[in-house]
């Protein structure tokens, strides 16, 4: 198949959308199918090498994080763009996200083919706002994915009708094989970690009263902190409460995994807005016993006592009574990591391919009836 991949975000920032559409190509790259990505880009020159740039981006907050999309209007190279390029398939991440995705729906004429994202309980006030421009985009969508249920339920509010949930994937393999892990945390100290970005609904600051509750009960824990951005203000917050919390940024992907392998609970105490939960899925490739927090994005991932211990959501008491009674349980510690590697093995990139490619192939069907009915009709 020719298939074009269409992202609405700065390439050169590697988000969760951006990171699904790249290993999604990769993987459909692997079993010999024809992929361009088309997104915008800060740093045209590096992301040519990867996608067809389409437009400057320009940062704009949207659901407690900063989207990175582009306005720029280019009706023309976007309709030659895909007049040459001759697309069976379509495919827009998050594509009610101005403005490339607009420009695309309404030129092309492939299986368009639209994934949903985004997860937010209080509702979206874009999706509201929006609706009266974005529904003649939305009705040009011929088949629309969406990554969990709880994804689902937030467009569904403003734009009826079936969405085939296919969850993000990860790359098991990268995870879940042995890891050498950083000998300086191997010093007999029961290591939490915590992997994600220093945004207030990832709920750091939950896991890190409650770190400071377990110092108190024991000396022998130790808080790792990892993931892309400035973690300075709860360094800070961290400093003057004389805690010992180690805090890495940017970290490579290629070295995250011994991060895991150095730790013996992950733990992710986010509060809302999760879709699903790749960090949490990345641990349970690697087999670490993970604590979360009991929201829908979570729980759609988890089975509570089965693949990890479900906690109640803001509460740092939760989490150290969790800690706790896996600390003092290394049997319960092992059964829950195994559990939840046999879990997330269904999340691999392989698996979720798959299912993206048949259904590709059922839209393709589907308009072949289509075509076959309308001009039988036709002829009659």
């Amino acid at each position: 198949m020719k298939i074009a991949l269409v992202s609405p975000y700065d390439w050169c920032v590697r988000g969760g959308v951006n990171a699904h559409i790249s290993q999604l190509a990769d993987q459909f790259r692997e079993w010999n199918h024809d992929i361009t990505i088309i997104a915008p880009a800060s740093d045209k020159k590096a992301a040519e090498q990867e996608c067809i740039v389409m437009g400057e981006p320009v940062a704009l907050p949207v659901s407690g994080s900063m989207a990175r999309i582009t306005f720029t209007w280019q009706p023309k190279v976007i309709k030659e763009l895909l007049e040459q390029g001759q697309f069976d398939i379509v495919h827009l991440h998050e594509p009610l996200m101005p403005l490339l995705t607009y420009q695309i729906l309404r030129y092309s004429r492939a299986i368009n083919v639209g994934t949903f994202h985004a997860a937010k309980e209080g509702g979206n006030r874009f999706y509201g706002y929006t609706k009266p421009l974005t529904k003649r985009w939305f009705r040009k969508l011929d088949g629309k994915i969406a990554v969990s249920p709880t994804a689902s339920q937030l467009v569904s509010r403003y734009f009826a009708g079936y969405f085939n949930i296919i969850p993000n994937g990860i790359a098991y393999d990268h995870f879940s094989k042995e890891h050498e892990p950083f000998p300086e945390l191997m010093d007999g100290k029961l290591n939490l970690l915590f992997v994600g970005r220093p945004e207030k609904r990832k709920g750091l600051q939950y896991l890190l009263r409650s770190y400071l509750q377990l110092q108190e009960q024991s000396e022998n824990i130790r808080l790792i902190v990892v993931g892309a951005g400035s973690f300075k203000r709860y360094e800070k917050f961290m400093e003057h409460r004389g805690a010992d919390v180690i805090f890495r940024s940017n970290v490579p992907y290629s070295e995250l995994p011994r991060y895991h392998a150095s730790a013996d609970i992950f733990c992710s105490p986010a509060t809302g807005n999760e879709s699903q939960g790749i960090a949490i899925l990345e641990a349970m490739a690697a087999g670490v016993p993970v604590i979360a927090s009991n929201i829908d994005g979570f729980a759609g991932v988890i089975t509570d006592e089965v693949d990890g211990l479900l906690v109640q959501p803001k509460s740092e008491q939760a989490i150290t009574d969790a800690v706790l009674r896996l600390k003092d349980n290394p049997s319960l510690r092992n059964e829950l990591g195994q559990h939840g590697q046999l879990q997330s093995r269904s999340y691999s990139w392989e698996s979720v391919a798959r299912k993206v490619i048949a259904y590709y192939e059922r839209l393709q069907y589907e308009r072949q009836q289509f075509n076959r009915i309308r001009n039988e009709k036709l002829d009659s």
